[in-house]
């Protein structure tokens, strides 16, 4: 799927759906998302052709609402890498997205492949096609199309039979087609694929924010090395109350060291400490102390256009 799937340019009127009904907790009365995996799909991602910024988006979206994301898995646009890869998913974690392989050409199988997996027919949406319709209802171009073409444009819309369709967004034609209560397909343009996940919140059974890890991080200019013993020492000191610690070189800089708990004063005593054994100073997420954090500081956070 592309840009050009929603089918709209910025010079139409605005079109404004009614947004899907919020359903029951597909989990059960009194559960919520624990666990997550997320499935890259296609072919362009493998061969380098595309980089892929979902997986990045994905699991800080899932850090800053407490949701232990366990798995990232990239895998070709092959039918029995998406049956075997969804089905594993699905029943090991609480909630998994999959992300590309659902626009109008050949190599797009995903919904065809999902419908496999999980025992279902493929049949054409009617609500989705509507919307699809209503958004390109004044494009010359889609209504010039032949019947190959639009074809090709309504596969868009051929669901598995039994999933939910849920239309989280008033303005695009694109619903989030979710399956077994727990599988989520988007597509693979980042910009759509980070609306469309954003505006699903509402539909998720998400963890009390009193399940949310805190992320505390301090920078020091000492080499790793020199630090190593005290940080795996600090670790074994901390590892029973849930406090996890990482170090990530930058290269000709300096280390990133960081602490992840669920108790945000205890989280930030621990800073005062380590800052002051490396020779240190905390930083925020924000700051871009070094090339780890240039590698996406164009990346915007979850819930930022």
């Amino acid at each position: 799927m592309t840009n050009a799937a929603v089918d709209k340019k910025p010079s139409e009127p605005e079109v404004e759906f009614e947004m899907s009904p919020i359903p029951s907790n597909p989990l059960g009365e009194g559960r919520w998302i624990r666990t997550a995996a997320a499935l890259i799909i296609g072919d362009e991602i493998l061969n380098g052709k595309t980089v892929d910024t979902n997986s990045t988006y994905f699991a800080r979206f899932c850090f800053e609402r407490g949701i232990e994301l366990k798995r990232i898995e990239v895998i070709a646009d092959d039918e029995d890498e998406i049956i075997e890869a969804s089905r594993r998913m699905a029943k090991n974690y609480d909630f998994v997205v999959t992300t590309g392989g659902i626009g109008p050409t050949h190599d797009d199988i995903t919904y065809e492949s999902l419908a496999k997996g999980f025992g279902q027919p493929l049949e054409h949406h009617a609500e989705t096609l509507r919307r699809m319709a209503e958004l390109s209802r004044n494009n010359k171009l889609m209504a010039q199309q032949t019947e190959e073409q639009r074809t090709a444009r309504f596969r868009m819309a051929l669901l598995p039979a039994s999933a939910e369709a849920l239309f989280v967004t008033k303005d695009l034609w694109v619903p989030v087609v979710r399956l077994e209560g727990k599988l989520c397909v988007f597509p693979g343009v980042p910009r759509l694929f980070r609306r469309l996940l954003d505006s699903l919140v509402p539909y998720l059974p998400l963890p009390p924010p009193s399940a949310r890890p805190f992320r505390h991080l301090i920078f020091t200019t000492l080499p790793e090395s020199n630090i190593a013993p005290y940080l795996t020492s600090l670790q074994n000191r901390v590892k029973d109350a849930g406090v996890k610690i990482g170090s990530y070189p930058l290269i000709r800089k300096g280390v990133t060291v960081s602490l992840i708990g669920p108790d945000e004063a205890m989280v930030r005593e621990l800073g005062v400490e380590v800052a002051k054994e490396l020779k240190g100073e905390v930083v925020t997420e924000e700051q871009q102390v070094g090339d780890e954090m240039d590698v996406d500081a164009n990346l915007p956070a979850p819930g930022k256009k």
